[in-house]
């Protein structure tokens, strides 16, 4: 799932990004506390409630993580987010504590079928195409991260449905896989 490419003003996390992804690769360090951020986009367009397309980092309203929030803690933890000092001029109603979290995906799930997927690239280990073993799918959660691409989350159908009615045309929801033979995946998983 990635932020719409429409007209919604997106976050922009600073170097706590940086440590996240060192602890999501390697394991060391710590999740950050809390994450800054600057908006980016016209001044005019609305804030998106769904407001990164990092793909190892969601950034959510406050609204839609509390609408969602039992769901989402079973997967991981919502941190929060804060304006990083001299991030631009302010709009009305901008606060230093921005109303959004980063959704930080813990669980990690090795339910891919490395015969049928593509081979993982290096350095992040981006997987082009994945198929899932559907024993091992994690359905349960609403999204989950794979060890051999740590600097991703991978979305439950349910969980995109859901985020899908409460956020419309704010969100872009892209196939990964599917058991369904006549599904077509999306050909640029992670990128514009």
């Amino acid at each position: 799932m990635l932020a719409s490419l429409g007209d919604f003003r997106t976050l922009r996390l600073d170097d706590s990004l940086v440590r996240l992804k060192r602890w999501e690769f390697t394991g060391a360090g710590e999740i950050p506390e809390v994450f800054g951020a600057e908006w980016v986009g016209e001044e005019h367009w609305p804030a998106s409630e769904f407001a990164s397309s990092y793909p190892d980092a969601p950034v959510l309203s406050a609204r839609v993580a509390g609408l969602l929030r039992e769901e989402l803690l079973s997967a991981g933890r919502l941190v929060p987010v804060r304006r990083v000092r001299g991030a631009g001029p302010r709009k009305p109603g901008d606060a230093a504590e921005l109303d959004h979290v980063v959704y930080v995906v813990e669980k990690v799930v090795d339910c891919l079928d490395p015969a049928r997927s593509s081979a993982p690239r290096p350095p992040t280990g981006e997987i082009e195409r994945a198929v899932f073993r559907p024993d091992a799918l994690p359905v349960e959660l609403p999204a989950f991260r794979l060890p051999q691409f740590p600097v991703a989350v991978y979305w439950n159908a349910w969980a995109v449905d859901r985020l899908r009615a409460l956020l419309g045309p704010q969100v872009e929801a892209r196939l990964a896989w599917s058991q369904d033979p006549a599904a077509r995946p999306h050909p640029n998983l992670w990128g514009v």
